[in-house]
């Protein structure tokens, strides 16, 4: 939301101000329900450099270079914010295929190894981009497959809409289907590993007869018990999401795959475009 970014640009003009930075400043924030978090400042730059400065096409490390060595922003010709008209998403690449055995659900540590961007006009096609980049493609066509948690499954009625009206179809773990049929889906029902028949979810992924899985955690044991998922999606390079707020991206990205046909400029062609 429009409020939600100024606010967050206001936060950190009053930070940069108060702590007297100059050069590069680093804030993480934490957004959750509208209220905004600060996690942390730090008086130095980041990975988040490259891109910021890539997105807007302001050199920002040659200008706090500059600054550093007593150089003004008014000096250099930077007087304003830069506003752009397209989208860009970032998006962490990570190393899960490369250690047997790993979940794919995050913690709180910086594990990527890389990070790329998708840019468009608009954020469905921007992200879609950036997983095309990370390969973690998004489909267009065949079966989603789903096991959510409980606290997931009211915000993943507009997610499966969205599938289901751009030509994908739904299989899931029997509590989220039955959730489902209640809300008027045609939803396909799928044993659990833990519940000892076949074919599971698994098998499905295995047999490739799935083209996207999402699957969100609660509990310890949820969690252990849905590891199997997680980690032969992986195996058989099956795109993923573990969040419903990254299953809610993947159905945005659904419509734009869908409904437009994606276009490739370069970074300097959208800043000309500004």
């Amino acid at each position: 939301e429009e409020s939600v970014v100024e606010e967050i640009r206001r936060q950190t003009v009053a930070l940069a101000l108060e702590l007297g930075v100059i050069g590069l400043m680093n804030v993480q924030f934490a957004v959750r329900k509208g209220e905004i978090y600060i996690i942390e400042v730090n008086p130095r730059g980041s990975r988040t450099v490259p891109f910021v400065g890539k997105a807007t096409g302001m050199p920002l490390a040659k200008i706090a270079a500059r600054i550093l060595v007593g150089q003004s922003l008014k000096e250099q010709g930077v007087t304003s914010e830069p506003v752009i008209q397209h989208m860009a998403v970032k998006e962490a690449v990570m190393p899960f295929d490369r250690f047997a055995g790993v979940d794919t659900i995050l913690g709180p540590e910086m594990k990527s190894t890389g990070e790329v961007m998708g840019i468009d006009d608009g954020f469905g096609m921007a992200y879609a981009k950036a997983q095309i980049s990370c390969k973690n493609n998004i489909p267009t066509k065949g079966k989603i497959a789903m096991s959510l948690r409980d606290e997931d499954k009211a915000d993943s009625v507009s997610i499966v809409k969205k599938l289901v009206d751009h030509g994908l179809t739904i299989v899931a773990t029997r509590g989220t289907a039955q959730y489902l049929r209640d809300k008027g889906f045609e939803v396909e029902s799928v044993y659990k590993v833990t519940e000892g028949k076949r074919p599971h979810i698994v098998d499905l992924i295995t047999n490739r007869e799935v083209a996207f899985v999402i699957n969100t955690v609660g509990d310890a044991q949820s969690k252990r018990d849905s590891f199997s998922i997680r980690e032969t999606s992986l195996k058989y390079g099956i795109p993923y999401s573990t969040t419903i707020s990254g299953a809610k991206a993947v159905a945005n990205a659904v419509k734009m795959l869908v409904t437009r046909q994606m276009t490739v400029k370069s970074i300097q062609e959208y800043h000309l475009d500004q």
